[in-house]
């Protein structure tokens, strides 16, 4: 929402539903094509960057005795799971970021299993960082993932 209010795009909350199960939504006003991609990718960059900042400090973090840490990792990568798997099922409200990062992609948008890759790729090395900390390849992929999809607003 800090992209939302940064860009004065007036954020809202809307109800929506996903195979039956009630959710919400935050909603916004028309913004350009960049600022809809910046907005839309927020969630996941935060996302992102809590996962690395926990994997980086504490590489061992499976043998540690860290509910909180732990949970919140969880957490990350079972939200991108969900989130990619809606984006590569082109399925769940219109509102879901990985179609507004989509849609809002370069002049003409891309397809939105594309958008789910991206989720998807960070979550995953970030599940195999966790049960094997000393994959060096797996970290460094991830970071190059992560990276690379902020530096897509470049676009």
């Amino acid at each position: 929402m800090a992209f939302d209010l940064a860009f004065g795009a007036r954020p809202g909350v809307k109800r929506v539903d996903y195979l039956g199960i009630p959710f919400f939504a935050v909603t916004h006003h028309p913004v350009s094509r960049r600022r809809e991609f910046t907005i839309s990718s927020a969630g996941f960059w935060a996302q992102h960057a809590t996962s690395e900042w926990l994997l980086t400090t504490r590489p061992n973090i499976r043998r540690a005795r860290a509910p909180f840490a732990k949970g919140l990792l969880a957490f990350n990568v079972l939200a991108s799971v969900a989130y990619g798997g809606a984006a590569l099922t082109r399925t769940g409200p219109a509102e879901r970021d990985t179609r507004g990062l989509a849609a809002s992609f370069g002049p003409r948008g891309m397809d939105e299993r594309w958008a789910g890759v991206l989720v998807l790729a960070p979550a995953a090395l970030d599940a195999y960082r966790y049960f094997s900390p000393d994959a060096k390849w797996a970290a460094w992929a991830s970071r190059a993932v992560k990276v690379g999809m902020v530096l897509m607003v470049m676009r």
